[in-house]
């Protein structure tokens, strides 16, 4: 709101508020993370996409994670770290399409970082979880987080001075090429790709030996080659039209498509008429989600890479096959869909021989699991009409140690891959994992509307959609929508270290009536009954005839709507 009120546009608004979010949450973000943003400029019409996600380093293959003894890619470490790709993201995004100066889109970040900041209860206890990795072997993490080998306790001052020093140097260095904006956003971007930042990186993952969910110690394959080989890069967004609705989204290196194949299915059964808390609904929308997340795990992957069957997956002909899967009970199966010449098939159970230590997973729950990995999304709409829409997540401090000097960890994003090179989503050297970040973006009658999104992994693209569902076809609005008790399903596999998967699963939020649980227990869903306010993290905002709006999720007490 400070960038907006002292001038800034929505996207110098949403890059300063990025940066920040990477101090003030850095269990759910960081530097070392990622972001997809997805926005509407006012100025051209168009909605477009900014790709932050990094690539894979040019020395990850198949063979060599074989040669390590690993089916899987650890979900902790450096072995899974790719390009980090939020700074040069929000950059390209400032640079193309906002107002301001490097300097002042990271004075929030750094005077958060330098002078301190209350540091939240869910940051607080993922340190406390960690407290004893970081002592014993993650020391560089326990210089930053740690004081007197003690958790920083929730509410009182934290800092970062390394990582304020990181940004300051951006900035000192962006001004030395003078007073051209451009050139010093060029400037900045170089020294996180070429210059000392990736500098340091090169040396810590080459020469360190980290202790990883493997249960071993490994240095890291990112090298200071791959991070200059990789700029973030605009895309055309994929778009799908629902009930007067076109909805935007972030193409099949994220898991954005899959909320439009779940839209895809659900067009045919008549929502308005089902309560939207009642047991036929949930049912309806769990079994069209199993469907579409089946089809997400055989086909999604990095188009550079890979054929990926989007026009048939969202076509009336391909869904109306699908649609008569659907039947009264809850399916326990796997069910892909088929597309010849297209997607691979994977094994995938439901037990694991993989024991979990602490920072594995992205299971955004509210204040459930605060040991876990989590996310971000922040949403702004500006007067003049443009709309910013982002999910910035990864680089947690849970996930890998500190980089010395620099004050902040890498991501662990490759734990997404396969390592099954003949699959849509398998590991390559310079490929993107299909991330599950998914922003939002909706056109109503045409004309630009809603930014909207939620943190939650694999949740991310259940909880949205049923937050918009309620608002097309029962009325709510931002608010009551957000607040309405959620729902989700676990059925298909994770994908996030140690994939799993539950198949019937289905969490229920409390708040739903008996009579909706025992109808869905007839039905046969493997029932997850959690506490009332426990799931997600929604917020969204509207612009729609020079009226604004916002609602945002009260669980966890870190959402907040604000507007002028």
């Amino acid at each position: 709101m400070s960038v907006l009120e002292r001038g800034g546009n929505a996207f110098d608004a949403a890059a300063a508020a990025g940066f920040t979010l990477q101090i003030v949450e850095p269990h759910m973000n960081g530097p070392g993370g990622e972001v997809p943003i997805i926005f509407y400029d006012a100025k051209s019409y168009k909605v477009r996409v900014v790709c932050g996600q990094g690539p894979a380093p040019s020395a990850a293959s198949v063979g060599y994670f074989e040669g390590l003894g690993l089916e899987l890619i650890p979900g902790t470490g450096l072995l899974a770290a790719c390009v980090p790709g939020a700074f040069d993201a929000w950059m390209l995004l400032l640079q193309e399409y906002g107002s301001w100066s490097v300097k002042d889109i990271l004075a929030p970040a750094i005077s958060y970082a330098e002078f301190g900041h209350p540091i939240t209860v869910g940051a607080s206890g993922v340190v406390s979880s960690m407290q004893g990795m970081f002592q014993n072997d993650w020391p560089t993490s326990a210089a930053v987080y740690l004081n007197n080998r003690k958790a920083p306790v929730p509410g009182r001052l934290f800092r970062n001075t390394a990582l304020a020093n990181t940004y300051k140097r951006i900035v000192s260095e962006a001004e030395a090429a003078g007073t051209d904006r451009d050139r010093q956003i060029d400037a900045a971007r170089a020294s996180w790709s070429s210059g000392f930042v990736a500098e340091a990186i090169d040396v810590f993952c080459q020469n360190s030996q980290v202790l990883d969910t493997s249960g071993r110690r490994h240095s890291g394959l990112l090298t200071g080659t791959d991070m200059a080989s990789w700029k973030a890069t605009f895309d055309d967004p994929v778009e799908y039209d629902y009930c007067g609705y076109t909805v935007c989204k972030c193409g099949p290196w994220s898991q954005g498509p899959v909320f439009l194949g779940q839209l895809a299915l659900l067009k045919k059964f008549n929502l308005e008429a089902m309560d939207p808390y009642g047991p036929e609904f949930i049912h309806t929308v769990t079994e069209c989600a199993k469907l579409a997340f089946a089809d997400r795990e055989v086909f999604f992957g990095d188009p550079k890479f890979t054929g990926v069957p989007l026009s048939t997956l969202l076509s009336e002909d391909y869904n109306k096959a699908r649609q008569s899967l659907i039947s009264d009970n809850a399916s326990v199966e796997h069910r892909p869909g088929r597309v010849p010449g297209f997607g691979k098939t994977l094994r995938i159970g439901s037990e694991t021989g993989h024991s979990l230590m602490p920072g594995v997973g992205e299971p955004t729950q509210s204040m459930l699991n605060l040991n876990r990995g989590d996310t971000c999304h922040l949403d702004v709409i500006d007067t003049h009409g443009n709309i910013v829409s982002a999910t910035p997540s990864g680089g947690w401090l849970q996930g890998s140690p500190v980089v010395p000097d620099l004050g902040f960890p890498l991501g662990t994003r490759a734990q997404m891959f396969w390592l099954d090179q003949d699959h849509p989503n398998g590991l390559a050297p310079g490929k993107r994992p299909r991330t599950t970040l998914s922003p939002s973006l909706a056109i109503k009658d045409g004309r630009p509307y809603m930014a909207f999104g939620t943190p939650g992994g694999d949740q991310q693209d259940q909880w949205s959609l049923v937050f918009f569902l309620r608002h097309v076809h029962h009325g709510l609005n931002l608010q009551e929508s957000i607040d309405a008790s959620t729902f989700h399903t676990n059925h298909f596999c994770s994908s996030f270290y140690p994939r799993k998967a539950l198949p019937g699963h289905l969490a229920l939020e409390g708040g739903f009536s008996l009579d909706t649980i025992s109808n869905l227990k007839e039905r046969g869903h493997k029932l997850e009954l959690a506490d009332p306010w426990s799931y997600g993290r929604l917020s969204a905002c509207t612009w729609e005839a020079g009226l604004l709006k916002a609602g945002a999720n009260p669980r966890g007490m870190q959402g907040y709507a604000a507007g002028r």
